[in-house]
């Protein structure tokens, strides 16, 4: 019997094993989804980016002269796409953290399960899972409301040169 064996008693046979991984591992699907929605989360900002660059550059470097009904409304533009890099940054900061619960979930399966936790307590595992749904759940309201706002901000009414 091997000194680790000895300190944490571990359940060693091939079906144990498979069933604690199958459960340690069953919310990495959640995990999959967060993945996939902070690359969408991402994208949108990365153009909400770019096109702050692109007004900035054409109202502070522009050769040309830009009429002043067009220069405020470019400087209203300029503010909505902060607010959408700003609602974007949040996303992604509740998506991350609804990442770390989850994952946080899946170590305490596995620890739980191979009984190498026997001090913690289950609860641990039911509240980082709950956490975790909450930050994406929040997470997803926060891009609701980003692509609504960005609906409502689309330069439907732009002035003319």
């Amino acid at each position: 019997m091997s000194l680790f064996t000895a300190v944490i008693p571990m359940d060693a046979s091939i079906d144990a094993i498979t069933n604690n991984i199958q459960l340690a591992l069953a919310p990495v699907f959640l995990l999959t989804a967060v993945a996939t929605l902070i690359n969408a989360i991402s994208a949108r900002l990365a153009r909400s980016v770019d096109r702050m660059r692109s007004i900035q550059s054409q109202i502070y470097n522009g050769a040309q002269i830009i009429a002043p009904l067009v220069r405020d409304h470019m400087l209203i533009e300029l503010k909505e796409a902060k607010t959408r890099g700003r609602l974007c940054t949040s996303a992604i900061f509740f998506n991350v953290l609804s990442g770390v619960f989850i994952s946080l979930t899946v170590l305490e399966l596995f620890f739980f399960q191979t009984g190498a936790a026997h001090s913690a307590k289950t609860s641990y595992v039911v509240w980082t899972f709950v956490l975790g749904l909450i930050s994406f759940m929040t997470s997803l309201t926060i891009v609701l409301a980003e692509v609504i706002y960005a609906y409502r901000s689309a330069g439907w009414n732009s002035p003319q040169n």
